[in-house]
């Protein structure tokens, strides 16, 4: 896959790798350094503790995003460690577009100012999926194909 889509008669793969790991790295990083010159035995607990998990399981889990066909649904997740996340089922979708998020949405997983949820690595352009009850914008460097591949999927 290595950054490029791949669209099948059976259905969309697409992973997207991106730094952002780095930068949770970082974080976990600063947790160890802080507990080193803390030295106190609360906080060194605490924020060692912390700089290990983040380092060990936080970080892990956003070196990629994958998104995937399953059939009915669509499949969405950060990787490699599995700790988020989630499918949409075509049925639910009532309208997809390309857009952006804006800087203020970052990445990561979370709620938008816009409203609705977004799921991004890195970069600005996304999918904007509609539903009956909320929006989602699933952040790509592939939009253009992943929206067609939508469309594709929703219509009657």
């Amino acid at each position: 896959m290595n950054g490029m889509a791949e669209i099948k008669a059976t259905g969309y793969s697409h992973t997207q790798k991106a730094p952002l790991c780095l930068i949770v790295y970082g974080l976990a990083l600063a947790c160890l350094v802080l507990a080193w010159i803390v030295r106190d035995t609360p906080g060194l607990y605490i924020a060692g503790g912390m700089g290990v998990l983040i380092a060990l399981f936080l970080a892990p889990a956003f070196h990629h995003l994958t998104v995937q066909d399953q059939g009915e649904c669509l499949a969405i997740g950060f990787g490699p460690i599995p700790l988020f996340r989630r499918t949409i089922r075509y049925a639910d979708i009532e309208k997809v577009e390309v857009g952006q998020t804006t800087v203020l949405d970052g990445w990561g997983i979370h709620m938008s100012l816009r409203g609705g949820w977004v799921w991004n690595i890195w970069g600005r352009d996304c999918v904007v999926v509609h539903f009956k009850n909320g929006v989602l914008r699933i952040g790509t460097d592939d939009a253009e194909n992943l929206a067609r591949f939508l469309e594709e999927k929703i219509r009657p």
